[in-house]
């Protein structure tokens, strides 16, 4: 990010633009908006600009800009359509002390315009740091269209009602009240006008003072394998509510972004084999926040209910009586097997498939590799690769064949995700020459979908 998005405060403050002829007229759209004092310097104005200064929305002074213009300006605008005046213009409002804006020149701008839906006092700022500006205008007329212009009126109303609101306990209280405000009771009352909806506030007051306070409840939130996009909506909605997240090593950032920023973010991140938060403390952070009744998300990657020790959680939030529930996610093999064109099961090849982990508590974990080392049997291998050369010795010594097809996916659904194609023979020294990082999943019996169809082709001209 190169551009941090501000609000500034524009009341009484002084907004000096150089320029009469479209760039400025684009730019004093939006500047009357506000309501700063405005300085427009040019010795050509625009029709516009004339009857704007006429009517006393902005000062003109019918002059090029020169030294002094630009003295206690909060910002400036060159906007002259020249780059000679426009660095002339910037040049004297940097040494009077005004954040310059040089349209048409991002490198020279210290800050930039976005692109803005306003339902006034709700103000939506689009930007795109000058790489897409027609990207920026289609966002902007999609948010027109799904904002309905009666969230200006009940955002400024609402405006006006908060130091009443302040009455009810600071945190969730107030949250729970403003979100049935704007999105329950506000809408169906501002049809009736501004005395409809005061009088909706009112009752909706009294209604959030008698109301007993939330009990603290815990969400088992599956994150899915790492895409924000992968995750369902009624666990976006669990982010959103949430004031205390407690994550996993594997949870992207990108997911974390989607949470409140007022909720608290706990890293509770296990590694096989490494550093990792003991499973009392997990439990002991569930239970202590849910206590002090906050609503706790629980944010495992993948699914929560595959390989993520959920039955340990669930049974400590119960021993206090603590509510919960489960939202399933988009698990890593759904997501890795997608990546390389196949599907888990398939008719006349598989009718199960087997979800392992390559290590658990004590170490290696076995399994029942006679079986899995039959022909045509499909496994996805969790947690596997400090474990492959185990895998590997216990499956060839129960007569697995070597030329078994083994697919590893290390971080599934990712923009780094990366594909390794290997064979059972092989799969150990390929797997530790591959240096791999990040969180990977093993296919065990399933190639990528066109190796799969190169090794169909190679056998039926063997068969001829």
């Amino acid at each position: 990010m190169d551009h941090f998005p501000i609000f500034l405060a524009t009341s009484g403050q002084r907004i000096v633009l150089s320029g009469g002829g479209d760039a400025a007229l684009a730019k004093l759209r939006l500047l009357l908006k506000t309501t700063a004092k405005i300085s427009v310097f040019t010795a050509a104005p625009a029709p516009e600009i004339e009857n704007w200064a006429a009517a006393g929305k902005l000062k003109l002074t019918r002059r090029a800009l020169s030294h002094g213009d630009v003295l206690c300006a909060a910002l400036f605008y060159a906007a002259d359509e020249d780059a000679t005046e426009d660095k002339r213009t910037a040049a004297i409002a940097r040494a009077e002390g005004a954040l310059v804006n040089i349209v048409d020149n991002l490198a020279d701008s210290a800050f930039i315009t976005p692109a803005i839906v306003d339902r006034d006092p709700v103000t939506i700022a689009i930007g795109t740091e000058g790489a897409a500006p027609v990207l920026a205008r289609a966002i902007k007329a999609d948010l027109e269209e799904r904002l309905p212009a009666s969230l200006g009126t009940l955002a400024r109303i609402g405006k006006g009602f908060r130091k009443v609101a302040e009455s009810l306990p600071f945190g969730r209280a107030r949250r729970d009240f403003w979100r049935d405000y704007y999105f329950n009771a506000g809408p169906k009352a501002v049809q009736g006008g501004e005395t409809r909806v005061n009088e909706t506030l009112d009752v909706l007051l009294n209604d959030h003072l008698d109301k007993t306070a939330r009990a603290g409840h815990v969400a088992f939130v599956g994150g899915g394998p790492g895409d924000p996009e992968l995750l369902t909506l009624k666990a976006r909605r669990a982010l959103d509510e949430a004031d205390v997240v407690i994550y996993d090593r594997l949870i992207s950032p990108e997911i974390l972004e989607l949470a409140r920023r007022e909720a608290t973010l706990i890293d509770v991140g296990k590694e096989g084999f490494g550093p990792s938060t003991s499973q009392d403390t997990i439990n002991n952070l569930l239970v202590e926040h849910a206590l002090k009744g906050a609503q706790v998300v629980r944010l495992k990657s993948g699914d929560a209910t595959i390989f993520g020790r959920l039955d340990e959680e669930i049974d400590a939030v119960d021993a206090h009586q603590i509510g919960w529930h489960i939202v399933p996610g988009i698990t890593s093999a759904s997501a890795a097997v997608a990546t390389i064109g196949q599907s888990l099961t398939r008719r006349g090849r598989n009718a199960s498939v087997r979800f392992l982990t390559g290590h658990d508590m004590q170490g290696f974990a076995d399994h029942d590799w006679a079986h899995l080392a039959r022909p045509n049997e499909v496994a996805a291998i969790y947690m596997g690769k400090k474990s492959a050369r185990f895998v590997q010795g216990r499956l060839l010594m129960h007569g697995a064949d070597r030329s078994t097809p083994v697919t590893l996916i290390e971080n599934a659904s990712r923009t780094n995700q990366r594909v390794l194609e290997t064979t059972l023979n092989h799969m150990a020294d390929d797997i530790a020459q591959a240096d791999l990082s990040g969180p990977a999943l093993t296919f065990y019996g399933l190639a990528p979908r066109a190796a799969a169809i190169a090794a169909t082709d190679i056998q039926l001209e063997e068969m001829a």
